[in-house]
């Protein structure tokens, strides 16, 4: 029985692809786990065309994460936190005190899991924080850390 594939099945078949199953297996497990769906004119004309409507949606997502990169690039917030001798802070800034920051003062609200610190900042100073908005749009701000 031919079949296509709606998601990835680990050994069997990509997302996509139609390939041809046995008839207990496409019965039993995929149809029912909306795994695939069986490869008719109708079948293969509609998923074609809600592909093509998911690619237009993504093109659309990943055009605005690429304007949006641009404005957030001219971007500068500051975080004041309590700092000893020689500027080193009591704490650390984080991914998520970035994230809040940033939103605060810009009102642009950022996931703290694609701000990419490669470690806390611990030190007052001025630093480069890239944030990863989409697949092609990386967004450089500047993250200025004052003593209290």
């Amino acid at each position: 029985m031919k079949v296509v594939f709606l998601t990835d099945v680990e050994g069997v078949a990509q997302s996509g692809q139609i390939k041809e199953v046995a008839g207990g297996y496409a019965r039993n497990y995929l149809f029912p786990r909306k795994l695939a769906i069986a490869a008719t004119k109708e079948a293969l004309s509609q998923y074609e065309s809600q592909r093509q409507a998911s690619e237009r949606k993504q093109a659309k997502l990943e055009a605005e994460a690429v304007k949006l990169a641009g404005e957030m690039s001219k971007i500068t917030i500051t975080i004041k936190a309590r700092a000893g001798e020689e500027n080193r802070l009591y704490g650390s800034i984080t991914n998520s005190d970035i994230a809040e920051a940033l939103e605060k003062q810009s009102g642009h609200a950022v996931d703290k899991r694609k701000i990419e610190l490669e470690e806390p900042i611990k030190r007052t100073g001025s630093f480069q924080v890239p944030i990863h908005l989409a697949k092609n749009a990386v967004a450089t701000i500047t993250v200025v850390i004052e003593p209290e």
